[in-house]
C-alpha cells in the first residue's frame, strides 16, 4: 500500500514541479541622456552605464537573467522627462536609476511608490530628501553635495588663465529641480572672492545655445571663460561648446575629452557602480529613504593639453601633477 501510494506521488511530481509559478525578473528602469547604440549590450560604450552592469553583475545580477535593465534614453531633450517617468512607472518596474536634476524630479513627481537611485549634484537645494542621512520618502542616491567644490573649480581657472576676469555659466534655467539655488550662491560668492564677475545663460535647449554662443561672441575671448555645467544640453553638444571656445579665444571648463580647457568632477562610473549596489539592497528589501544619501568620494581632474596649447596658456605645475589625466 505504501508503495503504491509513493509511487502515485512521484508520478505526480513533474505535473506538480510544472504548476509551479516562475520567478519573477526583478525590473530596473535605467534612464539617461545616453545615446540607445552606446548603451546597448553587455559592455557598452557608455562608461556610466557599463559601470552600472559590471556592478550589479560583481553582485550577482545579470542583465537578461537575474535582472532585466531597461535602458531609456532622453537624448538631451529634458521636455520628454515627464513622459519617459510616466511610461516607466506605468511598466511598474522595481526600481528607477536616474541622472541629473530635471530627471531626478521628474521621477519623485511620477511615483512617490517605486524607490529611485538618483545620481544627482546638489540635491538639498532640490527639496526631495529630508536629509542626506535619512532622506526618507521613496529616493536615495549619489551626488556632489560640498558647496565648495564650486569655489574650487573657479581656483583653477584662474590659475590656468589668470587674463580671465569674467565667467559666463551655462546652465540650466532654475525650476522646481533647482528650489534652493545653493550651489548657484556659492559660484557667485567664488567668484566675489576672486575678483571675477560671474554671468548666468539659461541653457534648455539647442536653440537656447545658439542663442548663448551669439551673446559671447560680442564678449573678448581671453577674459572671457566658459564654464559648462553637466546638464543635459551641454552633455550632448560639449564638442561643440569647445569648438566655440576655442574659435574665440576662451578658456573653458566643463569636458575636457571633447575639447574643453579642463573639468575637475566626481568619477561618474565610480558613482554608477555604487549605485548598482543600492539596488541590490533595495531589491533585497531595504527601503531607500534609510539609504543615506552618499556623497561622491573620488574626484579626477582632466586637462587638455591641446587646447592649452592652442589658447596660449601655461598649464601651472601644481596642475598638472594633480591632474588624473592630461590629454596630449
Amino acid at each position: 500500500m505504501f508503495v503504491l501510494a509513493s509511487a502515485g506521488v512521484l508520478g505526480a511530481w513533474p505535473n506538480m514541479v510544472r504548476l509551479q509559478p516562475a520567478r519573477r525578473v526583478p525590473r530596473v528602469a535605467l534612464v539617461g541622456s545616453f545615446t540607445p547604440a552606446d548603451a546597448a549590450g553587455m559592455d557598452p560604450v557608455d562608461l556610466e552605464v557599463r559601470a552600472f552592469l559590471h556592478g550589479l553583475r560583481e553582485l550577482g545580477l545579470v542583465d537578461g537573467k537575474s535582472v532585466v535593465v531597461e535602458r531609456r534614453s532622453t537624448a538631451g531633450r529634458v521636455n520628454q522627462l515627464p513622459a519617459v517617468m510616466s511610461d516607466v512607472v506605468k511598466q511598474g518596474v522595481d526600481v528607477i536609476v536616474t541622472t541629473g536634476g530635471p530627471a531626478v524630479y521628474a521621477a519623485t513627481r511620477a511615483t512617490s511608490r517605486i524607490p529611485i537611485v538618483a545620481l544627482v549634484d546638489d540635491v538639498l537645494d532640490m527639496g526631495i530628501i529630508d536629509s542626506l542621512a535619512k532622506p526618507g520618502h521613496n529616493l536615495t542616491g549619489f551626488g556632489e553635495n560640498d558647496v565648495a567644490l564650486h569655489g574650487k573649480r573657479l581656483q583653477m581657472i584662474h590659475e590656468i588663465a589668470p587674463a580671465v576676469v569674467r565667467i559666463v555659466v551655462l546652465c540650466y534655467r532654475p525650476g522646481a529641480h533647482d528650489r534652493a539655488g545653493g550651489w548657484r550662491r556659492a559660484l557667485d560668492a567664488a567668484g566675489q572672492s576672486l575678483k571675477l564677475q560671474v554671468s548666468w545663460l539659461d541653457v534648455d535647449s539647442a536653440d537656447d545655445l545658439a542663442k548663448a554662443f551669439d551673446r559671447l561672441a560680442t564678449l573678448k575671448g581671453p577674459e572671457t571663460a566658459i564654464y559648462a555645467t553637466t546638464t543635459y544640453v551641454n552633455d550632448q553638444n560639449a564638442t561643440r561648446i569647445a569648438d566655440f571656445a576655442l574659435k574665440h579665444g576662451m578658456p573653458s571648463f566643463g569636458f575636457p575629452e571633447q575639447g574643453m580647457l579642463l573639468g575637475y568632477w566626481a568619477d561618474t562610473a565610480e558613482l554608477s557602480r555604487r549605485a548598482a549596489g543600492y539596488v541590490k539592497k533595495i531589491l533585497d528589501g531595504a527601503k531607500p529613504g534609510d539609504l543615506p544619501f552618499e556623497q561622491a568620494a573620488k574626484f579626477d581632474l582632466v586637462i587638455n593639453a591641446r587646447t592649452a596649447k592652442a589658447l596660449g596658456l601655461v598649464v601651472p605645475r601644481t596642475l598638472l601633477l594633480n591632474a588624473q589625466q592630461v590629454i596630449q
